[in-house]
């Protein structure tokens, strides 16, 4: 079928019918109980057809109208002082009223702890996603919900096809992988170029867009919770000309980590050396990132850790993962893995290039060395 050509322009409003049986009954309803205003009916002497708008809705309340009643959903800043406390409400044309908290707490699930190894190897699907992005899954069980890991690409060099928006979460990561972005942030001055080894978090609801990227761009994006909202911003425009990088948004502070400008300094595992992003001071320890590279190269330590996530997607080489049970994981470049808390671990025979994107939720932890007799 060929795609249809509107002109959007002609369009003077828009409306949603619903059946009434009974216009004497619906409208007290419409009016008084859900606050909507009549602003037609017809005809006068019979009226059949009333038209009411509120809250950003026009309704046509027809008779004889073959839909079916349909459900209102009503977002209310105190949903309990709406309808003294009634979460549904029936119309006398039997349509259902929803009353949701319109800025509902969000939900962080409790982690499912499990072990896991995810290899680029495994040639899972890459999934057509928001704004034309290919995603590929890096952890498929997400901890029972409480995080995910996504590897991005953009194959294709050129604008992106992205909106002004922002997400409801607890904390997310953009970490350049391959290739460069351009972004613009709210209240972050003018759009700027994200290069392979560099990051961001973008705190909660803050405003953003991605607006060009390089051919085979590559990104690992992580969020939490798994299932957050994104929402689009019609009204913002970016840049916003205010530029505060002090500003918290919900007690997070946004985070530029640039590869170029990097401080190394001894990694919490023997034979590292890391790079701190400063994400734990910006997000007062709800999480931390550091990128790890071999010096004199994995001791095969046996270590374990008190963090409640610990994600690791290798960047570069190749190093050999032994977890408590012996089984010995190959992983290299593009590969990602999950250690649970409390779980001994060791890392050994790690190429000279070794280098390892790690994220903590929390952004403080400890790490705890183990005798290999224990």
């Amino acid at each position: 079928m060929a795609q249809l050509e509107t002109n959007v322009d002609h369009i003077a409003s828009a409306e949603i019918r619903l059946p009434t049986n009974d216009l004497k009954e619906d409208l007290p309803f419409f009016s008084k109980i859900l606050g909507m205003k009549l602003d037609m009916i017809f005809p006068a002497d019979n009226p059949a057809i009333a038209v009411m708008s509120g809250h950003g809705l026009r309704v046509r309340l027809e008779k004889g109208a073959s839909e079916q009643p349909g459900t209102l959903r009503l977002l209310c800043k105190e949903p309990a002082d709406f309808a003294e406390g009634q979460t549904e409400l029936i119309a006398p044309n039997g349509t259902k009223i929803e009353i949701i908290d319109a800025s509902p707490p969000l939900e962080m699930p409790k982690t499912q702890h499990s072990f896991i190894v995810r290899h680029m190897i495994d040639n899972d699907p890459w999934v057509i996603g928001r704004a034309g992005m290919q995603y590929r899954d890096l952890i498929p069980d997400r901890l029972g919900g409480s995080i995910i890991a996504s590897h991005i690409r953009i194959p294709d060099a050129g604008p992106v096809p992205d909106m002004v928006h922002y997400h409801t979460v607890g904390f997310q990561l953009i970490f350049c992988y391959r290739g460069w972005v351009r972004l613009v942030y709210e209240d972050q001055g003018e759009p700027f170029i994200l290069k392979a080894g560099d990051c961001v978090i973008q705190p909660p609801e803050i405003r953003h867009r991605v607006l060009e990227s390089s051919g085979e761009l590559e990104v690992i994006e992580i969020g939490v919770p798994a299932e957050h909202i994104t929402s689009i911003d019609h009204e913002m425009d970016l840049p916003n000309g205010t530029v505060n990088p002090e500003r918290e948004f919900q007690g997070q502070k946004f985070v530029h980590h640039q590869l170029d400008s990097a401080i190394w300094q001894p990694h919490r595992l023997d034979g590292f050396e890391c790079r701190d992003t400063g994400i734990g001071l910006a997000t007062k320890q709800v999480a931390n990132v550091q990128v790890a590279r071999a010096t004199t190269g994995p001791t095969g330590a046996v270590t374990s850790h008190t963090s409640d996530i610990l994600f690791s997607f290798v960047m570069e080489g190749n190093v050999t993962l032994v977890n408590e049970e012996g089984k010995a994981h190959q992983v290299k470049a593009g590969d990602a893995f999950v250690i649970p808390p409390a779980m001994k671990s060791s890392l050994l025979n790690g190429s000279d290039d070794l280098e390892i994107l790690e994220v903590s939720l929390p952004g403080g932890f400890e790490t705890k060395l183990h005798d290999v007799t224990s």
